[in-house]
């Protein structure tokens, strides 16, 4: 009866029945503390606390939705979508079909990991980017639901296996440091050869979605993408300051680290250039706010819930009941260590707070089972990593989200969900395991 396992496979059971995430979220809170041992009030208060943790990434992405609406209004967004259609050529062309698919798919996973590693914006581009490709998708009947597996594995293969920007962070400011504050000697130039297997089964699992999966042609709606992304008459000056803000969006939120500021400014250059004299500034302002209000409730949601989940005390009794059940099957041990870290990571809904969570207990059960250094880093962040992909509160899958589903076309859960959690938890527990035991 651990309050952790039973909140996340009620939040998850929950989702798949089809109730709204937020409220999936809340119900699991509130389950998770009174099984955890809390009574009401408690649970409400850890909730009430937590939620604070949302916030911010909530505003951001206000903001950024209201940046993006512009953005569609400027006429910058018709320019790129009459400029890829145009390389389509005649379109019974099978040929030139396939190649402008792989240009295009290639050119999103390239973003997604720039948007990592190289300029480290993580998911601020995706409702910006997406939306106005939405046109371009439907004339090469793209399945969303390859395009959001592509998005997943750019935003957490790179901070997996690469030591720069967010990986940088991932690799060294959190996974390292947590390793060696549990005595585990382990250095810097350890750790992204360690993570390398588990990234290799991102890769498979990518591989499979691309060439096995969602190969086959999907039809959407042409009139609803038209509803969401107009098409507007181009103007010159209008699309200059479109590229002025969103370089100013760009070189803010790289000055401040704050997606609200960058978003902020991007929608401010706007309003006061005259870009959006046709449109009123409130009608896009409210515009924005209700394409990213449900992404905001869920972010806000799953900051109560991991704070309910962490206050119930209950992962780390999970973590240390493995103990008792293991034996001396190291083979088992490394299983089981990965199994609870994707539940944990999936209630909780970020990989960067996972790791000091469970570091301090994986760590001693790792050296006591006699696993390698590399074995135990590979133990760690495969853990940690395992349900960033796949969790309904995780930005991983709440950003693709946001832009596929500009036009209501893309379910949350069956198409951004199901599709990375099938794709890349199941390969990365494998790939993880093997890791453990190989290494």
């Amino acid at each position: 009866m651990n309050a952790v396992v039973i909140a996340v496979c009620l939040m998850l059971g929950l989702s798949l029945a089809r109730v709204n995430v937020v409220i999936a979220l809340t119900v699991s809170a509130l389950v998770a503390g009174l099984v955890g041992g809390m009574n009401l009030d408690q649970t409400v208060d850890a909730f009430n606390t937590g939620l604070g943790g949302g916030a911010q990434i909530a505003l951001s992405y206000a903001l950024l939705g209201a940046f993006a609406v512009a953005l569609s209004h400027s006429g910058l967004t018709t320019l790129i979508s009459r400029k890829v259609i145009a390389q389509l050529g005649r379109e019974e062309n099978p040929g030139n079909i396939n190649k402008v698919r792989w240009l295009l798919l290639l050119a999103i996973l390239a973003m997604a990991v720039s948007s990592q590693n190289i300029l480290p914006i993580h998911i601020a581009f995706i409702p910006i980017l997406i939306p106005p490709l939405l046109h371009v998708m439907s004339k090469l009947k793209l399945d969303r639901r390859l395009v959001a597996c592509v998005l997943t594995f750019g935003l957490v293969t790179t901070y997996m296996i690469l030591p720069v920007g967010f990986g940088g962070i991932f690799l060294n400011d959190i996974l390292l440091s947590n390793l060696t504050s549990n005595n585990l000697d382990a250095v810097r130039e350890q750790i992204p050869p360690a993570m390398l297997i588990p990234a290799l089964g991102m890769v498979a699992g990518l591989f499979i979605a691309v060439f096995v999966s969602y190969r086959k042609p999907r039809e959407y709606k042409e009139e609803l993408i038209l509803a969401a992304e107009p098409e507007e008459t181009l103007n010159r000056r209008n699309i200059v300051i479109a590229l002025i803000a969103i370089a100013s969006t760009l070189v803010v939120q790289l000055y401040t680290g704050s997606m609200i500021f960058g978003a902020l400014i991007g929608f401010i250059i706007f309003s006061f250039s005259g870009a959006l004299k046709h449109v009123a500034d409130q009608d896009i302002f409210n515009q924005g706010v209700r394409m990213m209000a449900n992404i905001g409730f869920i972010m806000i949601s799953a900051a109560g819930f991991a704070a309910v989940v962490k206050a119930t005390g209950d992962v780390g009794t999970l973590v240390d009941s493995l103990s008792h059940l293991i034996g001396d099957n190291r083979a088992l041990a490394a299983f089981l260590m990965l199994v609870v870290g994707l539940l944990i990571t999936m209630g909780i809904g970020s990989s960067f707070s996972t790791i000091p969570i469970i570091a301090t207990i994986y760590v001693p059960l790792a050296i006591s089972f006699g696993f390698s250094v590399p074995a135990t880093i590979a133990l760690v962040g495969t853990a940690a990593a395992l349900g960033d992909a796949g969790s309904p509160a995780s930005d991983s899958t709440l950003g693709p989200t946001a832009g596929l589903n500009a036009d209501g076309q893309h379910d949350h859960i069956r198409d951004s969900v199901i599709p990375t959690f099938i794709h890349y938890n199941i390969p990365l527990l494998i790939s993880g395991w093997i890791a453990a035991m190989v290494l």
